[in-house]
């Protein structure tokens, strides 16, 4: 679990950004803080990444992630946020258990100091990636960055992951905005139906004069 709320809302924005990435794929499996279970018969093998996403494996809760359930497929991309109460000794334990077990790329971010991380598979172990700044994701797609002395994360159009809150606020701006579309809709609507009802009395007034002169002798004017 989180140890402070940088790090918790760090960890909601990853998971949260790869799940609306593969939001329209039923075969790639997203989560956060999630108990991974490695080897059947063996539960103390187990670590929970901060975030994790495992390709060819159904979306759908689970409580954990029991991997001889899952079609034996380990999560391939796994994300660590470091907050100041981890140490060095857990950290290389947690690489050791990933490198191990089958993880094609694993990250590293350490907010408070807006460093960057990372490593890929490369045969049958881990190769640290030289320049987070210049890498791309061979499974995800996204990119890496450091603006004004934070760490950024841009998805594969370019935009930047954003924050809990922020996804909150763009997704209440695009409501107001969808409502006033729709109030202003109504509106040029409405303005339609009146126009629409005095064409509509105005001809109903002009066949009533007409009958009226046709009653009279009178047949009136069509051009």
């Amino acid at each position: 679990m989180a140890d402070n709320t940088k790090q918790f809302d760090w960890i909601s924005s990853i998971k949260g950004e790869l799940a609306t990435m593969f939001a329209e794929n039923p075969d790639v499996f997203v989560a956060g803080d999630l108990l991974w279970y490695a080897v059947e018969g063996h539960p103390e093998i187990r670590l929970a990444p901060d975030a994790m996403v495992a390709f060819g494996r159904p979306k759908g809760y689970r409580g954990s992630y029991k991997q001889w359930e899952e079609g034996g497929i380990a999560p391939q991309v796994v994300f660590e946020v470091l907050s100041p109460g981890n140490r060095a000794g857990e950290m290389a334990r947690k690489q050791q258990f990933y490198d191990r077990y089958g993880v094609e790329e694993y990250y590293i971010i350490d907010p408070d100091r807006a460093d960057l991380i990372g490593y890929v598979r490369e045969g049958v172990a881990f190769r640290l990636i030289e320049d987070m700044l210049t890498w791309q994701s061979p499974r995800l797609g996204i990119r890496f960055g450091l603006e004004n002395d934070e760490v950024q994360l841009f998805r594969p159009d370019g935009r930047a992951f954003v924050a809990f809150e922020e996804i909150g606020r763009l997704h209440q701006e695009a409501l107001t905005m969808l409502k006033e579309e729709r109030r202003n809709v109504e509106v040029e609507r409405q303005k339609v139906e009146a126009e629409r009802q005095k064409a509509e009395a105005e001809r109903q007034k002009a066949e009533r004069l007409a009958e009226q002169l046709r009653k009279l002798g009178i047949e009136p004017e069509t051009s």
